[in-house]
């Protein structure tokens, strides 16, 4: 089976746009989106977005969240100070996510290594891009960032 999959984190605002976040945090995203940026009524996209990403390939999913908390870490306060904010402004919690998105059966995407490992042979069915897991490190980014965890998957058609 073929798999793609990516890792972002975001910060989203109806209000506050993504200049303003970087502004406010002195830390370069690696992506933005403009609201109404493609259509002004109604709106698409509906929010602002500042983001940090990683689509590295070859990596696993905690491998790509590792790089993105790694980066982070040290503006988690911060972050989470914003965060609280823009929930406040924008009326609830979802201001703050890291997103997990997975695409099984993309024909661009990393096929099976069944290579034998340590001379064992590897059966068919053991993608080594399944399973993933959050540690302690990513965890409390999570908490102070007030993030919500994301995870879409889906099945190329």
């Amino acid at each position: 089976m073929l798999i793609t999959q990516y890792c972002y984190f975001n910060l989203v605002s109806e209000q506050m746009t993504a200049a303003e976040m970087t502004a406010r945090l002195r830390v370069e995203p690696d992506e933005v989106q403009v609201r109404a940026g493609r259509q002004a009524q109604p709106p698409r996209p509906v929010t602002h977005r500042w983001m940090v990403v990683c689509r590295q390939a070859g990596l696993a999913v905690d491998e790509q969240i590792e790089r993105i908390v790694g980066r982070l870490f040290k503006h988690a306060a911060a972050i989470g100070d914003l965060a609280a904010e823009l929930d406040r402004i924008e009326g609830g919690p979802g201001s703050s996510v890291l997103q997990i998105v997975r695409v099984f059966g993309d024909p661009t995407g990393e096929d099976e290594d069944l290579s034998a490992v340590d001379g064992l042979q590897k059966l068919p069915g053991q993608h080594q891009l399944l399973g993933w897991h959050l540690d302690n490190r990513a965890l409390e980014f999570l908490r102070m960032t007030h993030a919500q965890l994301d995870v879409d998957e889906y099945v190329h058609s």
